[in-house]
């Protein structure tokens, strides 16, 4: 027989088998450094994750919308785990080896299978609305909380005013401020009235719960208790210029008998709270340390909801380093 010219010799063929062999040590090495990069990148997450914050309430608050979540995970998961079960078994029924299953290529239409796929994700939808519904609405910020204390103890009042890039608190009836700090006494229930100085901003207690916005020109409400004492983490959870991410505060919540030596200890410290001193507080600066004030005029709150006292700048573009120290407005 003849050999034909244009086909290449046994010898000469490309080996596919032999060079995808030859070179997998090679892929491997690929590979490996390619994994411990997204190892890597993959690790703050987890650790992020450990932050369990919401996941460790220590309010009435907190412990409520932890039931919710878990409840509204726990109904979402009863159709995510059966579909992902089910997507392996059909996948393994209907594998090409295995010859009992039926192949049926004309099927178009079931109404068994319509009213399954359709009825069941319908009835959960129903019941996870319905649990968001009820819950948001037994949850209302606004919605005073029952006092748990012997004698029905009332709220304490606490305004909240969000600044360039700091948080100050005004307790009206102690007559006394503070900055960047929040002391509370456990186990007594607390009414914020919250605004903003400057931009809209957002007013976020995780282990207590109940984000709420602080917006300029407007008032919102929130109602909190702290049931143990502790530090919790407060901080502000909507974006709001250069110094947002210094923009936290620590929450105290200590034994009632510890709160009155606290307002005590701070009315007869610090300067004074009025317009003036107010005016430099507000000035745009960040890392501030936490700090308290006495005599504080109890209409300073009233006066920055109705503008009275003018709103801060909010962020400006074209600064050079405005993040480095207080600046002062022409």
């Amino acid at each position: 027989m003849g050999v034909n010219p244009d086909i290449p010799a046994e010898s000469e063929r490309p080996s596919h088998r032999r060079r995808s062999t030859r070179n997998r040590p090679a892929r491997f090495a690929l590979v490996r450094p390619t994994l411990a990069r997204f190892v890597l990148a993959l690790a703050p997450l987890v650790l992020t994750s450990c932050q369990s914050s919401v996941l460790d309430p220590q309010g009435i608050v907190g412990i409520a919308e932890k039931t919710i979540l878990i409840d509204s995970l726990a109904i979402m998961l009863a159709i995510v785990i059966p579909t992902i079960a089910a997507t392996f078994a059909f996948a393994w029924w209907f594998r090409a080896s295995n010859t009992r299953a039926t192949y049926l290529p004309e099927f178009v239409y079931s109404g068994r299978i319509e009213l399954i796929v359709w009825g069941i994700p319908l009835l959960v939808i129903m019941l996870l609305g319905g649990v968001a519904w009820i819950g948001s609405h037994e949850l209302d910020p606004a919605e005073p909380l029952a006092s748990n204390t012997p004698s029905n103890t009332p709220p304490l009042e606490v305004q909240g005013v969000s600044l360039d890039w700091k948080w100050l608190f005004i307790y009206p009836t102690q007559r006394i401020a503070s900055v960047n700090q929040l002391v509370v006494p456990a186990g007594v229930p607390i009414h914020f009235s919250l605004t903003s100085a400057s931009v809209m901003s957002a007013f976020f207690i995780p282990q207590l719960g109940s984000m709420i916005y602080t917006m300029n020109g407007m008032r919102t409400q929130l109602n909190l208790r702290a049931d143990s004492t502790g530090t919790f983490l407060g901080l502000a959870s909507h974006f709001s210029g250069d110094g947002f991410s210094d923009m936290h505060f620590d929450v105290r919540a200590v034994p009632p008998d510890q709160f009155a030596a606290w307002i005590d200890a701070t009315r007869n410290t610090g300067p004074t709270l009025d317009a003036g001193s107010y005016a430099a507080l507000a000035r745009q600066s960040t890392n501030m340390p936490p700090s308290t004030f006495r005599a504080a005029d109890p209409d300073l709150f009233q006066q920055i909801v109705t503008q009275k006292l003018p709103p801060g700048p909010g962020p400006q573009t074209g600064r050079p380093n405005p993040s480095v120290s207080p600046r002062t407005e022409p």
